[in-house]
């Protein structure tokens, strides 16, 4: 995993990710603390890294819209 921020290699346990589902696949997205230089970075999330966190047990969370 690298950092969007200090552009190191870090290594995050699964309880330092979070899972975010959009509304919709392509604003499904995973987060973590940068160990390193405690950025917060934030990536695209597709089909195979959504499986793979899951299969972790990383912590998800699903967004609705306000009206709902």
């Amino acid at each position: 995993m690298y950092c969007s921020e200090c552009r190191e290699k870090v290594e995050v346990p699964a309880e330092g990710f979070r899972l975010t589902f959009g509304r919709t696949a392509d604003r499904t997205h995973y987060s973590f603390s940068c160990p390193l230089c405690g950025a917060a970075v934030r990536k695209p999330a597709g089909e195979k890294i959504v499986a793979a966190l899951t299969e972790a047990g990383v912590r998800t969370m699903r967004l609705v819209p306000a009206d709902q």
